[in-house]
């Protein structure tokens, strides 16, 4: 089941592309174009937006490997011979 924050994500992302999609049949419609001059930096704000999306879902899988990891470690010591007394496994 996906985590709250990739549905966040992909909503936001949703919304950026239909907010484009209403701006360009906007501009066509009306046949003006703004210059780039006075238009605001959507671009840079969207590799911003999307830079910090890609550092969280960085860390959510660093942690998501962590926690496997300690997971597979805890099976492995677990399915070690009962030979072996507990204190000598930590």
């Amino acid at each position: 089941m996906p985590s709250s924050g990739y549905i966040q994500v992909a909503v936001v992302l949703l919304a950026v592309q239909l907010a484009c999609l209403g701006a360009s049949d906007a501009d066509q419609e009306t046949g003006t174009v703004i210059p780039a001059e006075s238009r605001p930096c959507v671009d840079c704000h969207a590799f911003e937006f999307m830079q910090r999306a890609l550092q969280d879902l960085k860390k959510t899988a660093f942690n998501l490997d962590a926690r496997t990891e300690t997971l597979v470690l805890r099976a492995e010591r677990r399915a070690l011979c009962d030979c072996m007394p507990t204190s000598s496994l930590r």
